[in-house]
This record gives C-alpha cells, structure tokens and sequence, in this order.
C-alpha cells in the first residue's frame, strides 16, 4: 500500500472548479450535521482515521489571535470529501496514515494520535520540509504534502478562511475617466 503513495501523488491535482465544488460540498454536510445536532461523518475515513486528520489540519494551521483553527474552518470536512469524491487519492491518502501510525510505533511505541504533541512534531518536522527530509521519509513527505495542501484549500475556502485573509470582494470604484493630459494629448473630450 505505502509503496503506491509517491505514485499516487501525481493525481493530486484537481482544478479551481473541483475545489470550489467539494469546499460546498463539504460545508454542506457539516450543516447538514450541524443542523441536526450531530458530528459529521466521514465519508471516506475510519473514525479513527478521521480523528488522525482533524489532528494533523490543527497541527497544519493552528487557532492563532487572528483567526480559528482549519478544524473550525472545516478543512476536515473537505479532506474527507475531495478523498471520498477522488478514488485515484484514497489509497495514498490511507497509506499516508498507516505511515505516520507506523512512524510513531516505531519511535514511541504508540500511535500518531496517541502519541504527546512534542513527538507529533517531531515526525512531521521529518517531513514537512521536502528538500531537507531524509530518502528513507519519502512516503511521509509525498503525504505531508498533499494532506497540507488540501487542509490549506479547505482553510482558506472557508468563510473563516476568507475573513483571515481579510478579503472583501470585487469593490466597485468610482472612474472619473481618462485624466485631462491624456485627454488633451489626444485631442478629445468628454462634452
């Protein structure tokens, strides 16, 4: 299984449209839950796996002064979607996590989630940075890499997101028209 993870890291591309479209499907199956007063459940992962993953987006992008962490954005919701809409991700994405538990069992004899916040990081700090990480890392590297891109496309697709960017729009702005030298260079005018 780990050995078709770097394979299938190739496939971990998908367009603006697919993003914008799983960013609502997942926001829509957490109201869906929201709504009737229940947590959300997982499409794809275990609920332990799922559990992995809520760890690792908080671990990606933290709660900080300015704004919540991916969980409370949603970005879980949206792993778990674009995984569950994408076989060609599932298989990486479930070895991916099996080598972090399987990394940490070997470390600290427990698994990733189990494992004290200070050994967390110290396997991702194995992984995080591609060009500094040991060959022996690659699979965790190909993993880290694509689980940080697709918490940080649900982070910053999210209404949370957004707001931490501090991004309002296309804002309509007054235009008076050519400035006067322009206008007088070409010999023309507005009356």
């Amino acid at each position: 299984m780990m050995g078709a993870v770097p394979a299938a890291a190739v496939a971990f591309t998908w367009t603006q449209e697919e993003a914008v479209q799983a960013a609502a499907g997942a926001r829509q199956a957490a109201s869906q839950a929201a709504a009737a007063g229940r947590a959300y459940t997982p499409r794809f992962f275990s609920p332990r796996e799922y559990a992995t993953v809520v760890l690792l987006s908080d671990l990606i992008i933290p709660r900080d002064a300015r704004s919540a962490s991916s969980s409370e954005a949603g970005a879980p919701e949206f792993v778990d979607y674009i995984v569950a809409e994408q076989p060609a991700r599932q298989v990486a994405m479930r070895g991916g996590l099996m080598w972090l538990d399987a990394e940490c069992q070997r470390r600290f004899e427990r698994t990733f989630a189990d494992a004290t916040d200070p050994q967390r990081r110290q396997v991702l700090d194995d992984i995080a940075w591609p060009s500094r990480a040991r060959p022996e890392f690659s699979h965790g590297v190909s993993f880290f890499t694509t689980m940080r891109d697709l918490v940080a496309a649900g982070f910053w697709s999210s209404r949370i997101g957004v707001a931490d960017l501090g991004y309002q729009g296309n804002r309509p702005v007054e235009w008076t028209g050519a400035p006067p030298a322009v206008l007088q260079k070409l010999g023309v005018s507005y009356d």
